[in-house]
């Protein structure tokens, strides 16, 4: 019995953190979704280009203004076809008063702070162009990201498009920037994968775009309202499209403390989607999107956390019990305590720019993980969750 829950948890582990991987890798290869980018003919027809709405939320913003806005007058799309809209929850400094410098900026506020997704509620009803696409306020634009965004839209599968997230970091930083960006590395690869094969599971609130006849009002204690808006448009049978090219640019949270606090929330949201989505979990009636909402989202964000944890007590039981020293137990638990004693090294140098590859990536994948079951309190103890619980950057 005990070597059945031994398997079962490795089997898991190897499949959510590597397998899938491989998997989509060779579904997208051979069974690719037959869909044509448009970007050429927009780029040819002008007059084409849909106008569009950039929505931004923001609370207690100001001393990026001025930043974001000069990206936002940067980005390369017609300016008639062009809305800029802001979303202030609730802020307590002076955003609104800097954006009214901009004449063309259309502002929304609401005097108390409700959270994002009542943000997102809210500025919603001031949409009237047929896309919207959303910008987190401390992110900065490739000058084409909105161009390649819209011209995604050309496929009418498409109901949503998600960018591409990066974070800013260099070899002087700690393991909170140098972690995220290697996470995000990876993350972005199977975005691709997924979006080749059929859909992407869920966007980035970076970036990300969406038909705005399909927006539906969300429950505003929602903590993940980017990956709910996307995935309930993945559910009414439209895909989500991924688009490298057009990506968003922040920096790393300022150290690991900062990391948690987003991790901790990002984990909780995890535990609320699946509830609030458990439709996609019958791969009968969603095929393609429930197999790949199970393997890179519902397994990462539930069972998986648990089973990695299990491995280690498991492998030092079974390698005792067993009647030789030389067994594929002592060897997965030999290898195990290699893994936890580089993550405490990197947990040792969490706050260095000294910190190898070799060390704080374990870090970082335990860290992810323990966080994902911290997530379970956070989400049950918070009198206020649907609240924005910023994270310091650098």
């Amino acid at each position: 019995m005990l070597q059945f829950v031994f398997w079962t948890c490795m089997i898991l582990v190897i499949y959510t953190y590597l397998g899938y991987a491989f998997v989509i890798f060779m579904l997208a290869k051979l069974f690719p979704y037959p869909s044509k980018k448009k970007l050429d003919y927009l780029n040819s027809h002008q007059n084409q280009f849909p106008p569009l709405t950039l929505f931004i939320t923001a609370y207690n913003e100001a001393e990026i203004i001025s930043k974001k806005m000069s990206n936002c007058l940067d980005l390369q799309y017609p300016s008639d076809k062009l809305h800029i809209l802001w979303v202030i929850d609730g802020s307590t400094d002076n955003s609104r008063s800097l954006l009214e410098q901009y004449p063309m900026v259309e502002i929304v506020s609401s005097p108390l702070r409700k959270g994002k997704t009542a943000a997102v509620n809210h500025g919603m009803k001031y949409v009237k162009t047929p896309i919207v696409i959303f910008s987190d306020a401390n992110c900065l634009l490739n000058t084409d990201a909105l161009k390649i965004i819209a011209s995604q839209f050309g496929d009418p599968s498409v109901g949503c498009v998600s960018g591409e997230k990066r974070v800013a970091f260099s070899d002087n930083d700690a393991v909170s920037s140098k972690g995220e960006g290697a996470y995000w590395k990876y993350e972005s690869l199977l975005k691709r994968l997924d979006f080749e094969f059929y859909s992407a599971v869920g966007a980035a609130g970076e970036l990300f775009a969406l038909r705005t006849e399909l927006f539906a009002t969300m429950e505003e204690d929602t903590l993940l309202d980017d990956f709910m808006l996307s995935m309930r448009i993945a559910q009414k049978g439209f895909r989500i499209a991924y688009t490298p090219d057009a990506f968003a640019v922040e920096y790393g949270s300022l150290n690991m403390e900062e990391e948690g606090k987003r991790k901790r929330r990002i984990a909780a949201g995890g535990w609320q989607s699946i509830g609030r989505l458990l439709p996609l979990l019958n791969v009968f009636k969603f095929g393609k999107l429930s197999f790949q909402y199970i393997s890179h989202r519902v397994l990462r964000w539930s069972v998986t956390p648990f089973a990695l944890f299990a491995l280690f007590p498991l492998t030092a039981i079974l390698g005792y019990w067993s009647s030789s020293l030389i067994n594929v137990f002592n060897i997965i638990f030999v290898g195990q305590c290699l893994f936890y004693i580089c993550a405490a090294l990197g947990y040792l140098m969490r706050n260095s720019s000294k910190s190898s590859k070799l060390f704080y990536i374990p870090y970082y994948f335990l860290f992810m993980n323990i966080n994902v079951i911290r997530g379970i309190y956070y989400l049950f103890n918070r009198s206020f969750i649907g609240g924005w619980e910023k994270s310091q950057r650098k």
